[in-house]
């Protein structure tokens, strides 16, 4: 059986937070190799401007040719077409074309688009196949030209973020540099189709990078501002939704209403939540293929579109009409029944489109019928208040809802009455749901994902707070005949199964293992004194071990126990002496660990509220006591 090696021989990892060749804890861990990254991150946003250009192209061409039969790539909606009853085959024809494409070309053009990163990112080292690259975003196009009540958002960001994978899978990177620049791909799609830097990146945290590190945060940020700066000549300037300007403060009636419109998109988000799963579930037990799913899926957003034909399609014209504060009743009952039936019973199907510009829709439509109740504060507002609560309840991101709003109307006004809709509508979601409608699918795949980030409390202990002094530790000149002594006197037998041997000064030479000790002990007592037995223990030593320092945290001894494979260091001193204070093993950590818990679980009141009384209140009080015991004692004698 091999010996485990006790020299630190593999390539160092990266310490969180610690420069171990120094010795210095500092609050990031970035390298120099941040430069290089960035760099790329800038050319994969400007290529993510182009392809969000190209995808918006797309679905105006495919949307002209399904319902216009024209050449032309102006987005419009299907809602003025002259087809009639025919209409309603159109997204049945647009289902078939998308089950084919997903059956014989790749099954990953299925579906949101942003699961579908998230997989990618978790699960396949960020690795996405070149012909995503390609059918993803001439599915989508397909899909909502055909009708499809979806936003481009989702594919785009799938589309950008396998192209920002295929650059990184021709380059000498790491898993996390790739997950980078899929997400700096990803950022760039969104940023360019609606002008949204900053909720952009707001998303890439918040549901596509799962850290916030400088490493990954500076590459997406600047592709994000690469891409917006160059939709401004390929898409023209935003705001994407430009309104009326609304009151500077809404008062406290208005705070309160914003409560209301919040625990309204919240229950919203979960209907919608739960009705596109079951529909789904449903299409699961239908007995037929996949690939004939779309199709069906199609059929009835074909059927809604003849009952309110305004539901095809993405619907930023209306988007904008509800920013403007234009809703009639018709459209908004329309809007808010029609389109989210035929929304998720697509989705459910397994077709290909994106979530976020039919949940502005849908959020719109509540918001607007709100406004017939709610405190009047100007054209749109409650649209717009309700728009931002449906996305941070739905899809559990909460900055991304309220800053997405702002930069799509840049009416800062809104921002205090967001945080508090928001708020409220992710708070409600987070309660009563286990999972977003983004990470349900990633769940149903068999995977499973936090959505709460906190800091590594190993990162905020440190090995002095954790270490075993009391160990016994070994003199390198100890006699054959002492060293059998102490060893029946504890050593092994108290646990210990790393043993430091140091010299007169308590300086560490070098560790033992229990198990050498073992062989030595039994070579004693089978009389071998003259061989094995007899040697001294320095012949034994295991030099330049693996140690820990006190000043360290424990997230580096962590690390270092995965990288080397072993589960017990010495601790010594800095310098070049390294004099030994103690030993860490991997038990002394889930201790640690233990106790973090416990403090969390722990409820206790520390500061307690006492009345004190006068001097002389308390002496009556203390005498009506008396009297009164002694009245009961009186009573019962009687």
């Amino acid at each position: 059986m091999s010996v485990p090696p006790f020299a630190m021989l593999a390539r160092r990892l990266p310490r969180p937070g610690y420069d171990e060749a120094s010795g210095r804890l500092g609050d990031f861990t970035a390298t120099h190799r941040l430069l290089p990254i960035a760099a790329l991150a800038v050319a994969i946003g400007a290529l993510s401007a182009f392809v969000s250009l190209a995808l918006l192209r797309l679905i105006g061409l495919f949307t002209n040719l399904f319902y216009y039969q024209r050449w032309d790539t102006a987005l419009v909606s299907p809602a003025g077409n002259s087809l009639g009853l025919l209409a309603a085959l159109v997204p049945v024809l647009g289902g078939l074309i998308i089950g084919v494409m997903a059956r014989y070309g790749s099954e990953r053009i299925r579906g949101h688009g942003i699961p579908e990163a998230i997989e990618a990112i978790l699960i396949n080292g960020s690795r996405v196949e070149p012909r995503v690259a390609f059918l993803k975003p001439l599915s989508s196009a397909i899909s909502i030209g055909s009708g499809g009540p979806f936003g481009a958002e989702g594919p785009i960001v799938m589309t950008g973020g396998a192209f920002g994978s295929m650059v990184a899978q021709f380059l000498h990177l790491t898993s996390a540099e790739r997950r980078t620049l899929l997400v700096a791909g990803a950022a760039g799609g969104m940023s360019a189709t609606f002008m949204t830097p900053v909720a952009a990146v707001a998303l890439a945290v918040e549901l596509l990078l799962f850290e916030w590190k400088p490493r990954s945060f500076v590459p997406v940020a600047l592709a994000s501002a690469t891409a917006a700066g160059l939709r401004y000549y390929l898409l023209g300037p935003g705001p994407l939704f430009p309104t009326p300007p609304h009151p500077a403060f809404i008062g406290p009636p208005g705070l309160l209403a914003c409560v209301v419109a919040g625990l309204a998109a919240g229950a919203l988000s979960g209907l919608l939540t739960v009705a596109v799963y079951a529909a789904e579930d449903a299409f699961r037990l239908l007995p037929l293929h996949w690939m004939w799913w779309p199709a069906l899926g199609g059929l009835a957003v074909g059927l809604g579109g003849l009952i309110y034909p305004q539901a095809l399609g993405v619907g930023y014209d209306l988007i904008e009409a509800l920013a403007r504060g234009d809703g009639a009743p018709q459209m908004l009952l329309g809007v808010l029944l029609v389109k989210s039936v035929i929304w998720t019973v697509a989705l459910g199907s397994g077709t290909s489109g994106g979530v976020l510009a039919p949940l502005l829709l849908m959020g719109g439509a509540l918001g607007g019928l709100e406004s017939f109740i709610l405190p009047h504060e100007g054209p749109g507002f409650w649209p717009l208040i309700s728009m931002g609560a449906i996305l941070g309840g739905t899809m559990r991101s909460p900055f991304t809802g309220i800053i997405f709003a702002i930069e799509l109307t840049h009416d800062l006004n809104l921002l205090l009455p967001l945080l508090v809709a928001v708020t409220v509508a992710h708070g409600f979601t987070v309660l009563m749901l286990r999972r977003s409608i983004l990470t349900e699918k990633v769940s149903r795949r068999g995977y499973h994902l936090t959505r709460e980030y906190a800091i590594d409390p190993l990162e905020i202990l440190f090995v002095r707070e954790a270490m075993r002094t009391n160990i016994l530790a070994l003199p390198a000149d100890i006699s054959p005949a002492e060293l059998a002594q102490r060893l029946r006197a504890g050593g092994p037998r108290r646990g210990q199964r790393l043993f430091p041997v140091v010299d007169a000064e308590g300086h560490l030479l070098g560790v033992v293992t229990a198990q050498d000790l073992h062989a030595l002990e039994r070579a004693a007592g089978d009389g071998q004194v003259a061989g094995r037995a007899g040697r001294p223990l320095a012949e034994l030593v295991r030099p330049d071990p693996v140690v820990a320092y006190p000043d360290e945290p424990l997230r580096a001894v962590v690390y270092r126990m995965a990288e080397t494979g072993l589960t017990r260091f010495p601790v010594v001193e800095r310098g070049d002496r390294r004099k030994l204070v103690g030993m860490i093993s991997l038990n002394d950590l889930l201790k640690a660990r233990r106790q973090n818990l416990e403090a969390e679980r722990r409820r206790e009141r520390v500061l307690r509220l006492r009345l004190r009384l006068p001097r002389r209140t308390r002496a009556l009080d203390q005498q009506m006591v008396v009297e009164r015991a002694e009245e009961a004692v009186a009573r019962e004698e009687r």
